[in-house]
């Protein structure tokens, strides 16, 4: 083989190598001897899940949002609920608040996610990662494309949710032990933020505000319920609750679900305080709109007084009014004689 091929061969490889690396942040290290994802829980750890009522391995589930830039691990207690065992900061996602459309777009994932003990990803090349399953049949069924999307460490984000190293060791160790205990997957919701009436009122002229109000029935029910919903897909879009182990048609028609009261009250509260956000949100802009058109006839009108002024004593050339703070002097009289 020449010299010549073997330098292409080799450009090649580090092409596909980089090419992978933009559109993914899976991959794999080397070194096979690698037991990072086998590091045992810190006592400390073990101690705070015991004190809240749980073990490491119950039943875990975990949710992150964009804009507080946090992700929450949540762990069944002895009572049947969940309850927040800890919030880690998100180093870096990628792109703008949304969905994940195409391959290629740098957005990271939002809407519910099934996490298998397949999708871990113990020799990552950022430290340890989980693959969060996207397309997931929601995405797929919506035509959006992308893979190897990942909660990672490495601090760094091509499309997906990076960690600090520390904390993404500790959240693998939680979902290792979870499935150790019996647990076949955990749920992973992603949100663009905290799903608060408020929020949405200030994302109404957002393209994505339809989507994320069919989340947010999954928030909150889980908010309700302390309980993940789960969830399927019908009619192109999520519902929660409705049965039938995942097997929906994702085109076909959505069968009926009772609503709870709590969850009918919570959403018609929430529908009114959207509506007087949203109000108050139109008044500001408002405001603005009005405070800017004032001070802008302000300016004009001052400008044509000056202008004018200019007109009077300067042959039309403007006048610049200067205030020294200095006495004026005493006018010269021509003396009488």
């Amino acid at each position: 083989m020449t010299a010549i091929v073997l330098r292409k061969l080799c450009s090649a490889i580090i092409l596909l190598w980089v090419v992978f690396g933009l559109v993914a942040c899976g991959g794999f290290l080397p070194k096979s001897n690698n037991n990072r994802h086998n590091q045992p829980l810190q006592s400390s750890v073990v101690a705070a899940l015991k004190a809240m009522g749980s073990e490491p391995g119950e039943a875990m589930m975990v949710r992150i949002f964009k804009q507080e830039e946090v992700l929450e691990v949540w762990k069944r207690t002895s009572g049947g609920q969940f309850k927040l065992f800890k919030t880690y900061e998100i180093c870096a996602f990628s792109g703008d608040l949304g969905p994940k459309i195409k391959e290629g777009d740098r957005q990271s994932p939002e809407g519910f996610y099934t996490i298998t003990p397949g999708l871990m990803n113990p020799k990552s090349n950022y430290y340890l990662a989980f693959n969060t399953g996207f397309p997931n049949k929601f995405d797929r069924v919506m035509g959006r494309t992308g893979s190897q999307l990942m909660v990672h460490g490495d601090c760094s984000s091509r499309g997906c949710y990076a960690m600090t190293d520390e904390g993404i060791a500790e959240i693998y160790a939680l979902a290792r032990e979870t499935f150790k205990g019996g647990n076949p997957s955990f749920q992973l919701q992603i949100f663009p933020f905290k799903m608060t009436a408020a929020n949405l009122a200030k994302e109404a002229s957002n393209q994505h505000l339809p989507f994320w109000k069919d989340i947010k029935e999954g928030y909150d029910l889980f908010d309700l319920n302390k309980q993940p919903a789960a969830w399927d897909v019908c009619e192109r879009q999520y519902i929660f609750n409705a049965g039938g182990n995942g097997a929906l048609n994702p085109m076909g028609p959505c069968p009926a679900v009772i609503q709870t009261a709590a969850l009918v009250e919570k959403q018609a509260a929430d529908e009114k305080a959207f509506a007087n956000s949203l109000a108050a949100e139109e008044r500001k802009v408002a405001e603005a709109v009005a405070i800017k058109a004032r001070g802008e006839a302000i300016s004009a009108t001052a400008g044509n007084l000056f202008g004018g002024l200019g007109s009077l004593f300067g042959g039309g050339e403007q006048v610049t009014m200067v205030m020294s703070g200095k006495t004026a002097p005493v006018p010269f009289t021509r003396p009488k004689g």
